[in-house]
């Protein structure tokens, strides 16, 4: 019986170590699955991690990734949504000045993007990315179409600000 103890000690100690060093593993290489065609991410020994997304747009995950799952989001490491990305010209928000826009119930808001870390959380109605150190801003906006049939439209506010990268208001837009 204390043999069989052992063995079964030894087997969990075992698979507990192995998961350990998948988890641990210092990061997570973008590939397309050649079984599913979709993109996904293996570990450092080729074994996949998280998948299956239609697009993926970190190629080397260590903290975050931006992946298509189906709308734009950031990933942890665990493949878990953290955020929703603002959708900008068919795709992820662009980096601007180290932010992204992210969209939470309808709302914008800025995250880091070295840590992916809430700078200013959602609660813009619109927001331009940052340029020269501000973002402009409006809890009051809609979107309106250029011209009636057009696939483009623009925001339009009469209470648009500029705020800094902690969230202050550092300007009026009037």
């Amino acid at each position: 019986m204390k043999k069989y103890l052992s063995h079964v000690v030894f087997a969990l100690l075992l698979v507990s170590a192995c998961q350990a060093q998948q988890i641990t593993s210092p990061k997570l290489i973008l590939k397309r699955d050649a079984k599913t065609s979709l993109y996904a991410y293996f570990d450092d020994q080729g074994h996949k991690v998280l998948g299956d997304y239609r697009a993926a747009y970190t190629d080397t995950l260590t903290e975050y990734g931006i992946v298509a799952d189906p709308d734009f989001v950031v990933i942890d490491r665990t493949g878990k949504h953290i955020y929703k990305f603002y959708r900008y010209d068919n795709g992820p928000d662009y980096l601007s000045e180290g932010t992204y826009r992210i969209v939470k119930n309808d709302k914008i808001g800025f995250i880091d993007s070295a840590t992916a870390k809430i700078l200013i959380e959602p609660k813009f109605d619109c927001a331009f990315p940052f340029e020269n150190g501000k973002a402009k801003v409006s809890f009051k906006c809609k979107t309106v179409k250029s011209f009636p049939g057009d696939e483009h439209s623009t925001w339009v506010s009469d209470d648009w600000f500029y705020i800094d990268k902690t969230g202050k208001i550092v300007a009026s837009a009037k």
